[in-house]
């Protein structure tokens, strides 16, 4: 991310969208059985979108400064291009027509007094705040006891990008779906450069990850970029075992930039008793340590 200019990071989404399609998914006679190249040729693109076969060529050399929405939102069509590419590449687009690039609004990076307080009400549900980057700003009580092999980097913030990459030892024996969660950070933290290029602290951090993991690397070449969006987590805790949890993740309209997570479980199910056994485990430790503090 540091490196690669726009022009590059453009012609690279475009040709790996375009590479991910076949004439069948795109509905187009597929003539002879040796085809030079991976997925649909630029022509058949320029076909789908209704463009000519020169300026779709311009495009995916980079150059979307004077590409109307129009046709846009006729590319996106082209490639199948789900939600989140498609805002990628609208995003794309606009910092081709404004060089520089207009500045997004930096994210808070403390989380407000009341806020803390919405997550401390949240007691049978594990809650914190994280930013676009994966740091974790605030938790509350059973989030803490949840993500406790996350926390145990003393680094802070505590981040879940870096965990996932750098501790992957402990990061496969905390979440089930592993490969998932690994596709789904990076898709997500490209998602988030294209909204906010010049975040300085993004940067520093897809440098250290790439430099660091190899896993991370590939995952982020692949240049596929993800909402952050409700859905399932399965992970094993090492004090309570198997959760499997509902996830709730919903962007704060007043904190631009942060996310607000929740974690639930089904009533009368195995993962909600094994919620209240982690809060009754995280109480306790955290009488432990208050008395621990009294002794000190």
């Amino acid at each position: 991310m540091a490196t690669t200019d726009l022009r590059t990071e453009i012609k690279e989404f475009l040709s790996s969208r375009r590479a991910r399609i076949t004439p069948d998914q795109a509905r187009l006679p597929a003539y002879g059985g040796n085809r030079r190249v991976k997925g649909l040729r630029r022509e058949e693109v320029a076909l789908l979108a209704g463009v000519s076969v020169d300026y779709y060529v311009r495009m995916e050399r980079g150059s979307l400064a004077g590409t109307s929405d129009g046709v846009l939102d006729a590319l996106a069509t082209a490639l199948q291009l789900d939600e989140a590419e498609r805002d990628h590449l609208f995003r794309l687009a606009r910092r081709s027509r404004t060089p520089g690039g207009a500045r997004r609004r930096r994210a808070a990076v403390t989380v407000r007094p009341a806020l803390r307080r919405v997550l401390d009400a949240l007691t049978d549900a594990p809650a914190w705040i994280c930013n676009g980057r994966y740091d974790v700003l605030a938790m509350n009580h059973l989030a803490r006891a949840l993500y406790s092999p996350v926390l145990a980097d003393v680094r802070r913030p505590a981040n879940t990008a870096r965990f996932v990459y750098l501790d992957p030892e402990a990061a496969e024996a905390f979440f089930v779906d592993y490969d998932r969660i690994a596709s789904d950070v990076a898709a997500k933290l490209r998602l988030e450069a294209g909204r906010d290029p010049h975040d300085e602290e993004l940067i520093a951090l897809v440098g250290e990850l790439s430099t660091r993991s190899e896993l991370f690397r590939h995952r982020w070449a692949s240049q596929d970029v993800r909402l952050h969006r409700s859905g399932h987590k399965r992970v094993h805790h090492p004090v309570v075992g198997r959760l499997d949890l509902d996830v709730e993740s919903m962007e704060l309209p007043v904190e631009p930039g942060l996310l607000l997570n929740v974690y639930t479980a089904p009533a009368g199910t195995a993962s909600a008793d094994g919620l209240a056994l982690l809060a009754s485990w995280a109480a306790d430790q955290e009488e432990l340590a208050t008395e621990t503090r009294a002794l000190g």
